[in-house]
């Protein structure tokens, strides 16, 4: 495959790159809103994180996606079996774990207060709390729910985790469970972080039933916004349920305008930046992939379509 579109903001940066260490291929890079039928024609392999808002993929016989999570050409509509789907190599983990570890301190030290009280020229006592001692309960025990876990658990806290095998880093986690057993390990967590890719299994696994479990948490979500149901964050924090969140990924995408998280002081938005993909990694994972491909080898980032990750 010699022809190559690339549709992502950093597409300028990704064709000189790519161009300089493959001459041989051709390229072609636009942002993937601005991604044409045409191009599709043209191309053979589609380098990018988001499916281009036209129909169907025209000759494109490989899709690269940028990030992790691949839900993007899984949802609504599967890309055909038929194009080859790999992913990023690239760990998001170590930047996602200080993500988590930034909120936790946010709440812990009650900084959003503090900030009001320092506005206001206001000397307020703040009875703040230690992380350490304190039970983290990591849904999702893969590459970045390891590395979360691990930085709480240098920090002294309790690290649980919840996932699909019931299997995690013993290094990492003092125990773990399956996924059935999430609403009971909710109910004895401080610190309840989901770092799940989104696939027909996950899709609303943190419903109604983990959130009414839960006893005073700090929801965290920088998986994908559809594996919480969203809607129920508000319920959830007058509740009680929940005494705050921070939540990196949303259902849709910016988080629309009339979203009452917006105005909630209890909840710490972010524009989904906790783990954001790298241009060399990008290109790099490119690069690993199709020099596989060329030597007739399978890539070993191949994404499982059953298992959709």
């Amino acid at each position: 495959m010699k022809r190559v579109v690339i549709g992502a903001n950093a597409h300028a940066v990704l064709s000189k790159a790519l161009l300089l260490r493959r001459p041989d291929l051709e390229v072609r890079g636009r942002r993937y809103t601005d991604v044409t039928e045409d191009d599709l024609h043209w191309g053979e392999a589609y380098l990018g994180f988001r499916r281009p808002p036209v129909a169907g993929m025209g000759n494109i016989r490989w899709v690269h996606c940028t990030g992790a999570g691949v839900d993007a050409w899984l949802f609504p509509e599967e890309l055909p079996r038929d194009i080859l789907l790999t992913r990023t190599a690239e760990s998001f983990g170590p930047m996602i774990a200080e993500w988590a570890l930034a909120r936790a301190l946010a709440f812990s030290q009650q900084l959003g207060a503090v900030a009001q009280d320092q506005q206001q020229r206001r000397w307020q006592h703040r009875d703040v709390t230690m992380l350490r001692g304190t039970r983290v309960v990591i849904v999702g025990t893969g590459d970045v729910g390891s590395h979360v876990g691990r930085l709480f658990r240098a920090l002294g806290c309790v690290v649980h985790g919840v996932s699909r095998s019931g299997l995690g880093d013993p290094e990492v986690f003092s125990s773990c469970s399956t996924a059935a057993s999430l609403a009971t390990e909710a109910a004895k967590a401080d610190w309840l972080i989901v770092t799940l890719p989104l696939t027909a299994a996950t899709r609303g696994m943190v419903g109604r039933g983990v959130l009414e479990a839960c006893r005073g948490a700090v929801l965290m979500n920088a998986g994908r916004g559809a594996v919480v149901d969203e809607s129920l964050i508000p319920e959830a924090l007058d509740k009680g349920w929940l005494r705050g969140a921070a939540l990196d990924v949303f259902d849709v995408e910016p988080l629309p305008q009339e979203s009452p998280l917006w105005d909630d002081p209890r909840v710490v938005i972010s524009p989904h930046i906790s783990g954001p993909t790298t241009p060399i990694a990008a290109l790099d994972g490119f690069l690993d992939c199709l020099n596989a491909l060329e030597r007739g080898e399978q890539p070993l980032t191949v994404v499982d379509r059953d298992r959709q990750y």
